[in-house]
């Protein structure tokens, strides 16, 4: 590839980072580490009613918990700034002026409800082609116009889009895209509040910044020809243009934030990991030209392609995403995940001084390759802290039967004397108790369980008993019985 590549993430901070704007953060990222380039974060904060100052703070911390950390924008510094464009508005006024100097265009003094008017009456002509706005301003004197605009009468500029042109632009992922310029109302430019459009303000800013490739969702295909028109105006070379495919919901429908796109920061909170969020997201419209799935980020990275990119819509499908979730949380370590349990625990009031973290990372290891996600260290391991007051029904009538209670009474017995409680002698005292009681190993094995554990699946036995402690077992076997006398069992 000729020349550096600079890429640009530019969310507008008017709501969360959802996970549909992620994927576009990812692709950039990838692309730009792929080729030794620069990734660029840019806030585009101009459209000022609806900003929030809450929404920029979590669009910093989802993109900085994915692992996507950009070389240019607030907070890294970088010598294209400032990267807020609320910062830059007085280079957006100026092109703006001097397109209306050049005569490329136009203020226009129309009310909005001259506009709305205007949409009307072209709604009861049921006209075919409706551009927008009637170019009602557009050949106003330019003398008469400067003397409207000093009286102080509001207004907007916008741009001369020509007529009757094909304008066309290579997309490199869909291909060429032409469309007439018929097509193409005379777009706002700056604002009567003499703030810039998302148009001019993203034009002039990647321009400004030598953005080398913009990839974007596929939503900006119908704004881009406005965008190449506008390039051409100020005498600007565009950059590379990749639109990237539609993400929709599992249930159908664009994936938005109306429509089942959680915030990056909801998939953090419900336990998953960012590693596997990235991978899933990654492989929305992209693959790597081969069977493999579960891919860390260099080799994302290694294998990512703008060729590799389909045009072709992709299902968010979160089943998937807590398969892979699952995966990662068999892979990280015991010690990372017990940093993001331990908020869990605390919360739950599990944390006693008893538990030592020795202990604590051991119930990691036996529960992570047993959890989908790090919320499931919550849900599924109070056991491991508390004994159990209740006991899961359905097992509780199959297991806790007439007899039992006689055979978990010599379980008592036989621990109590046992010189070496370890996984093995455990094992071992099991299978000689079996064969004395002439018991099947079941039949004591998962009434031992769910004495010990409250429900009839988890960790190996022996491995949790162990764990546990044979003072904990014990106690928690006597509560058992006591349980089943109450219960009449």
């Amino acid at each position: 590839m000729n020349g550096s590549v600079r890429v640009r993430f530019a969310p507008s901070p008017t709501g969360y980072l959802h996970v549909g704007g992620a994927r576009t953060a990812l692709f950039n990222y990838l692309f730009a580490r792929h080729h030794g380039g620069t990734f660029i974060l840019r806030i585009e904060d101009t459209d000022r009613s609806r900003y929030q100052e809450e929404a920029l703070t979590e669009i910093f911390e989802s993109l900085k918990w994915l692992g996507l950390n950009w070389d240019e924008g607030p907070g890294a510094g970088g010598t294209y700034g400032p990267y807020i464009q609320s910062e830059r508005t007085g280079l957006y006024r100026e092109y703006a002026r001097r397109l209306v100097d050049e005569g490329k265009a136009y203020p226009c003094f129309c009310s909005a409800e001259r506009l709305e008017q205007v949409r009307l009456e072209r709604e009861k002509k049921k006209e075919q082609v409706q551009i927008g706005y009637d170019r009602h301003c557009r050949n106003i004197d330019p003398k008469i116009a400067a003397e409207r605009i000093a009286a102080g009468e509001p207004h907007v500029i916008r741009l001369k889009v020509p007529e009757g042109e094909n304008v066309v632009f290579e997309d490199q992922i869909r291909g060429r895209i032409e469309t007439s310029s018929d097509l193409l109302d005379d777009l706002v430019l700056l604002k009567s509040d003499d703030f810039p459009t998302y148009h001019l303000a993203n034009v002039v800013d990647d321009h400004h910044m030598e953005i080398s490739h913009v990839l974007r969702g596929d939503e900006w295909i119908a704004t881009t020809p406005r965008h190449v028109l506008l390039y051409r105006a100020l005498g600007w070379t565009p950059p590379v243009f990749a639109h990237l495919p539609v993400i929709l919901a599992q249930g159908g429908g664009k994936l938005s934030k109306r429509k089942g796109a959680a915030s990056v920061l909801d998939y953090q909170r419900a336990g998953y990991l960012p590693q596997a969020l990235v991978n899933f997201l990654a492989l929305l419209g992209w693959n790597p030209g081969d069977e493999r799935e579960l891919m860390k980020i260099d080799e994302l990275i290694g294998s990512f392609s703008l060729e590799r990119i389909t045009p072709k819509a992709s299902v968010f499908d979160e089943q998937k995403l807590e398969w892979m979730n699952g995966n990662y949380m068999t892979e990280e370590s015991s010690q990372g995940l017990l940093e993001l349990a331990l908020p869990i625990w605390r919360e739950k009031g599990w944390l006693q001084e008893e538990f030592h973290r020795e202990y604590l990372i051991g119930v990691v290891d036996m529960m992570k390759s047993r959890s989908k996600k790090v919320t499931d260290l919550g849900d599924n391991c109070g056991y491991f802290f508390v004994d159990p007051s209740e006991y899961e029904e359905k097992a509780a009538r199959k297991r806790f039967k007439d007899g039992v209670d006689a055979a978990l009474g010599e379980l008592i017995s036989a621990l109590d004397t046992m010189p070496v409680y370890t996984e093995n002698s455990l094992e071992e005292l099991f299978q000689n108790l079996s064969e004395r009681l002439e018991l099947p190993a079941g039949k004591l094995i998962h009434p031992a369980r769910l004495a010990v554990s409250g429900v009839s699946f988890g960790p190996g036995l022996f491995e949790l008993m162990a764990h546990l402690g044979k003072e904990t077992v014990v106690r928690r076997l006597h509560r058992a019985l006591t349980w089943m006398r109450q219960n009449g069992v």
